[in-house]
């Protein structure tokens, strides 16, 4: 493995995990040498550890929890049972007026900062006015908002009360927005009028037109003026953003919670049927982010933090945690490469950024346009650049030390939506190796396996965890008996977490992901699923059956072909295909339309109806035919030649 950085001893000494190490000797007499050893007792004494991250990040309770852990068993472990608190309540605990609150930026307004005054003055009013709009603990509210600090305001105030937060981004097609949303029955919408992006306003009154007729539960809606158009909107449930604002509330009233009491519900995709529901509890949460972004990213207070990202995507989640640990949270909205693609470098230089965060595509595009961010911007502040999404090739991790900077600490983690947080990732102790993660996460027992179960060293294995973690949903929404949440992660390996992706644990303990596993698509990071593909293309009325696929390529390229199974009598055209792919964007968004549409004389299917998508993904990433699909068990075993055939192309890519 090649060597790209090593922290100082001074900036280890720093570190905010020298600090917890310390602070185990002292308090507990543990003394540990160094991360391995300290990784090592995490997961042999689990109880142990979650305690001491309650303990030295002094959690408020309301009440005193009986036990850390009630039970090993996945799912249905329950943690801290007893203790009520609140999330909210502890972002704001990290208030500091000598600093910002956050900062932001658009496409149509200049970096300005957000004071914890302001902050705390607009959460405690829209708070009261959704009091008053009677939304209480366990209420669903949602936002249909791009990442501004409404956003920000409208997650604080709602989860203040105990509501159940839920968000997407505008640019989501309504169906999108439908099929999530309409699972949670909410009770207030948080909304704009419209967004900004490439330059251009996008009015978005229609959408929301027809997202107060889907979801007949949504009471009122709360409607941020963005664009300028919001006055037109005669909508009856209506409230303004300055009407809601327009009341004398001056204080926070925090609601004291149960510790798996739901924090929000995030969205994964499943490969049949609508985006999974998935719920976090608050306490979960709350410990897990702690943990992340005090030890694990090494924030100080007043850190500047950012990481690109939209109200749709789990790291809009996870920056807002970067508060907890007392960083000034910077975000942006619009598109990340308008009018150039160095606008995000040129707002690190500004905004003179600690921690940047993007996702594996952006830096890759990066280095293909040959940038050298750090040559054409004072990047001085800079500490870290985080990548997340998908795998950064080695190629992509040499490009960060070549064009921004020799001395800066790449942070490439893996982990997801369904735990809000990292499976494997960085520690401020470790070097930075190429193509790498630095090592697995505190407190997660996370393993490569056979297929037999057996751990695997220097091998590809299926990721999968074998003890639980507080982050872990609490459940699925409306998922009776929770045999969805069953079938996502604990059918392969009873009791353990499968988690979907292939990785490789070197005897060092550094962790190479090498993609998906399953058939969940990934767009530029963004995790879709397939089943939103094909209610796009079933619009279309000359494609009978489709089946798509995503592909992991060298140099962290993906490719996702679409293989569409025409109406008799028909031969695909350009015609049928911009039919498709215009379909696939106002249903849904660009991310869902494929890289090429390919003819195919049927899809291939199981005896029980399941569409074989893993397996052809297997095959055309080179796996072995005999141990990718079953001939046996399909229904029409003859449709799989035409994709071992294709292999040969898409292993040349």
């Amino acid at each position: 493995m090649k060597q790209l950085w090593e922290p100082s001893s001074a900036r280890k000494a720093q570190s905010n995990m020298t600090a917890y190490m310390q602070w185990l000797a002292d308090t507990r007499n543990l003394r540990l040498a160094d991360y391995d050893e300290l990784y090592q007792w995490s997961i042999d004494n689990l109880e142990d550890f979650w305690q001491s991250i309650w303990d030295y990040y002094q959690v408020q309770s309301a009440t005193a929890y009986q036990r850390v852990l009630s039970s090993h068993a996945m799912p249905g472990a329950k943690w801290f049972e007893g203790a009520t608190l609140n999330f909210a309540e502890h972002i704001f605990r990290a208030r500091a007026d000598d600093r910002p609150a956050m900062m932001a930026e658009s496409e149509a307004q200049a970096l300005y900062a957000v004071s914890w005054a302001d902050l705390e003055s607009k959460v405690a009013r829209i708070a009261h006015t959704l009091r008053q709009a009677g939304v209480v603990a366990g209420d669903r509210v949602v936002a249909y908002m791009p990442n501004i600090p409404e956003a920000v305001i409208a997650f604080l105030a709602a989860n203040s009360l105990g509501a159940v937060w839920s968000s997407c981004s505008p640019d989501f097609g309504t169906n999108s927005v439908v099929d999530r949303f309409q699972q949670i029955s909410p009770k207030v919408l948080f909304a704009v009028d419209g967004y900004r992006y490439n330059g251009k306003h996008i009015d978005r009154l229609p959408e929301l037109s027809r997202l107060a007729e889907d979801l007949p539960s949504v009471e009122k809606i709360i409607l941020f003026d963005y664009c300028g158009n919001g006055a037109s909107c005669a909508l009856p449930q209506v409230i303004r953003w300055q009407d809601a604002l327009a009341n004398q509330a001056t204080t926070i009233e925090f609601a004291q919670v149960p510790f798996d009491h739901p924090i929000w519900t995030l969205y994964s995709s499943g490969t049949t049927g609508i985006p999974k529901a998935i719920t976090h509890g608050h306490g979960g949460i709350l410990l897990e982010h702690y943990k992340h972004m005090g030890l694990h990213c090494d924030i100080k207070p007043g850190d500047r933090f950012f990481w690109f990202s939209t109200t749709g995507w789990v790291m809009w989640n996870i920056g807002i945690a970067s508060m907890l640990a007392g960083a000034v949270l910077v975000i942006y909205d619009g598109n990340p490469a308008y009018p150039r693609t160095d606008r995000l470098w040129s707002l690190a230089e500004r905004a003179q950024l600690n921690q940047f965060g993007g996702g594996a595509a952006y830096y890759i595009a990066c280095m293909k346009e040959g940038m050298t961010p750090g040559k054409a911007f004072d990047l001085s502040a800079l500490k870290s650049v985080g990548s997340t999404g998908s795998p950064l090739p080695e190629e992509g991790f040499d490009w960060v030390y070549v064009a921004i900077k020799t001395d800066v600490w790449l942070i490439s983690i893996s982990g997801g939506t369904d735990i809000a947080s990292a499976f494997v990732g960085s520690s401020p102790l470790l070097p930075v190796y190429a193509g790498e993660i630095q090592c697995r996460m505190l407190g997660v027992d996370v393993r490569a396996l056979d297929d037999a179960g057996q751990a695997l060293v220097d091998e590809v294995g299926e990721m999968v965890i074998i003890e639980p973690m507080p982050s872990m949903p609490i459940y699925f929404w409306n998922d009776e008996g929770d045999q969805r949440y069953r079938e996502s992660y604990f059918e392969d390996y009873p009791g353990w977490w499968r988690h979907g992706d292939w990785m490789r644990l070197s005897a060092q303990g550094t962790v190479q992901i090498m993609g998906r596993s399953d058939s969940t698509l990934n767009r530029g990071g963004i995790r879709i699923g397939t089943s939103e593909v094909y209610r796009g293309v079933e619009k279309v009325a000359a494609v009978a059956d489709s089946l798509v696929v995503s592909l992991e390529l060298s140099g962290g390229r993906h490719y996702m072909p679409l293989f569409v199974q025409l109406q008799p009598g028909l031969t695909l055209n350009d015609e049928i295909i911009g039919q498709i792919r215009e379909s696939l964007r106002e249903n849904f968004t660009p991310r869902h339309v494929p890289d090429e549409v390919l003819q195919i004389d049927e899809v291939p299917y199981t005896m029980t109806g399941k569409k074989l998508e893993t397996p052809v993904k297997k095959i055309l990433m080179g796996f072995a035919i005999d141990k990718s699909v079953n001939r046996d068990a399909m229904r029409n075993p003859k449709a799989i030649d035409y994709f071992i055939a294709l292999s040969k192309k898409t292993l040349a890519m």
